[in-house]
């Protein structure tokens, strides 16, 4: 279960999502027609290496992510996930914005793998053990990132937006923001917490692209989470991490302070780019249908 002072690495708690979500995007990679392709995401799994390893190559069958009833959906969903906040970087570049704030940055690879204009910076915050995994591995591969990419070792529950000056963040200047995969494992409070110090930081003309999801009925969580203490799989893992809270739609919380804010729903987002949109196993189905892609401007 989460506590307010709880620390990971990429192997345990709330980095162990991180490493689940790059198998599902080296899973998509495989693809003869991937909606987006991490070729690092591979990299990281092979870096651990046991299971990860072996789910890359087809010696993990009953791995959650090959089921067909949760698997082969979630990988999908993690595809089209990275596909919409790659574009949003592509457009908020072409806007001319030069600095990136990455949110729990966890195993997000774009710093090395998009191909980022002449003096972007991309500041990325998270766990001080989750970044150093992804700095180490990524210099034994050979890669180097594509634009200037500053670490910021701090857990989002503390005063990061210090942190992000202190590590060179200017505020004078227009900034992209991404919170991907982020907001379910902080309590409604945190959320405001970051919503309130995204705002402050940037000014017009900054982009931020969010995904949220929308809180279960809190007597049909406690029962998932209860169910989950007695599942020893990583779904069940799962459930104990997340906080079944939100301080607000994102697009409302935004637009309510000089931000134009676009949201779409990940159904509708699947359909549009001729993914399908599962209708049967319940876990699966109900986390899809809540989740809502949002990308804003600041006025």
């Amino acid at each position: 279960m989460r506590a307010d002072n709880d620390t990971w690495d990429i192997t345990t708690g709330v980095g162990s999502t991180a490493l689940f979500v790059a198998a599902a995007r080296a899973l998509e990679a495989q693809k003869p027609d991937p909606l987006a392709v991490d070729h690092y995401a591979e990299v990281f799994c092979r870096a651990v290496g046991g299971p990860w390893a072996d789910l890359l190559d087809g010696k993990a069958p009953d791995h959650p992510l090959k089921s067909e009833e949760f698997g082969t959906h979630f990988v999908t969903f993690q595809a089209a996930r990275t596909r919409y906040f790659d574009a949003y970087f592509r457009g908020s570049a072409e806007a001319g914005v030069r600095q990136i704030v990455m949110l729990a940055a966890g195993l997000d690879s774009r710093a090395y793998r998009l191909d980022w204009p002449e003096g972007t910076t991309v500041f990325e915050l998270d766990q001080p053990r989750v970044l150093e995994f992804k700095r180490q591995t990524l210099e034994h591969h050979g890669a180097t990132p594509k634009a200037q990419r500053r670490e910021v070792s701090i857990d989002l529950r503390e005063d990061w937006p210090h942190a992000l000056q202190a590590s060179g963040f200017r505020p004078e200047e227009p900034s992209a923001w991404i919170a991907e995969g982020l907001l379910i494992y902080l309590p409604g409070a945190a959320q405001a917490q970051l919503f309130g110090g995204i705002d402050a930081m940037a000014r017009r003309g900054s982009h931020l692209a969010v995904e949220e999801g929308r809180p279960m009925d809190n007597t049909a969580f406690k029962a998932k989470v209860h169910q989950a203490k007695e599942a020893d799989d990583m779904r069940g893992q799962w459930w104990q991490l997340v906080y079944n809270e939100q301080c607000a739609p994102a697009a409302q919380w935004f637009s309510q302070r000089n931000w134009s804010a676009v949201e779409t729903t990940l159904t509708d987002y699947l359909e549009s780019v001729g993914r399908a949109v599962p209708t049967s196993e319940e876990d699966v189905t109900n986390m899809i249908r809540s989740i809502t892609l949002v990308s804003a401007i600041k006025n």
